[in-house]
């Protein structure tokens, strides 16, 4: 596995990677599972191709499991992400190559590297929409009290995380993280962390959403929001949602990508909290040294 925050460089070291150890990338970023959000997930260019009896989105010669094929009227369960990841995985090691999960979504890498027994619960529309009529605070506050367990592991603004919470709590009756038992191993995991100087981050997220601008974020967002709705839980995501504020009139467009800056140096900051709590990440300062964790960890 390849982890870190956004914008620290994660992809192209596990292309690197890839290139070197003959493998293929299988993508845990939640944002990049979807389709039509290929500029505000960071999706890099590449072209569509088969890989065993999978489509897979080829960036520069190696194959990425996972990017850009569902789409956002039908949002993901982690326990869909999990099976159709380890799915890709074992396909993979079936053609003799090595699976390299990639991405910034601790839930996602901990449900697979942990093998978390993901209650199977479907989505209820009715249940979700009255819970949307309620303030992200408020709701973060009651799952403090239902479920403190998990409320501890994630961000008091991921309003998507917390309603799943409450969505699975209703419908079985039972505690969230009391359901995310942890089973016997998958696959044998070595993970990589990839992580910069703090202030090297901040200016590497302020780049990219500079980047992303000029690249067309505005109108991706645009048409998000017409095809989907404002209220859309894909309009929730970073970059879209304050867009979706400007687009709507609530805020100036320079407020919008200033606020798109700051709540993502946040995010970051939370992904490296909730990575730092997992002893088994080897950090690395260079290509280098991830390439030779990987070499000793193949000959392992």
């Amino acid at each position: 596995m390849v982890l870190g925050p956004t914008a620290s460089g994660k992809t192209d070291l596990a292309i690197a990677i890839a290139k070197k150890f003959r493998g293929e990338i299988i993508s845990i970023d939640s944002r990049q599972m979807y389709r039509g959000l290929e500029i505000g997930a960071a999706i890099p260019s590449g072209k569509w191709a088969k890989r065993g009896s999978r489509r897979v989105f080829v960036v520069d010669g190696v194959p990425h499991h996972l990017l850009a094929f569902r789409s956002p009227a039908k949002p993901l369960t982690a326990a869909e992400v999990k099976e159709q990841a380890v799915a890709a995985a074992r396909d993979i090691v079936r053609r003799k190559r090595l699976p390299i999960f990639c991405g910034g979504t601790g839930l996602y890498a901990d449900a697979i590297s942990r093998n978390f027994a993901i209650p199977e619960v479907e989505p209820d529309p009715v249940f979700r929409a009255q819970l949307a009529k309620r303030g992200t605070a408020e709701l973060f506050a009651e799952l403090r009290k239902k479920d403190a367990a998990y409320a501890e592991r994630i961000s008091p603004q991921n309003r998507r995380y917390i309603t799943r919470a409450f969505e699975v709590m209703a419908a079985t009756g039972r505690k969230f993280s009391e359901q995310q038992a942890e089973g016997q191993a998958l696959f044998r995991f070595l993970k990589i962390g990839v992580s910069r100087p703090r202030i090297e981050l901040y200016r590497r997220i302020d780049r990219r959403v500079d980047a992303m601008m000029a690249a067309g974020l505005l109108e991706e967002a645009r048409k998000l929001g017409r095809r989907y709705g404002w209220d859309g839980q894909v309009m929730t995501s970073l970059g879209h949602r304050q867009l979706g504020q400007f687009l709507r009139g609530e805020i100036a467009l320079e407020e919008a990508i200033g606020l798109i800056k700051k709540l993502t140096r946040h995010y970051a900051k939370r992904q490296l909290t909730w990575f730092k709590r997992d002893s088994g990440i080897c950090w690395v300062k260079n290509r280098a040294a991830a390439f030779r964790s990987v070499s000793d960890f193949l000959k392992g």
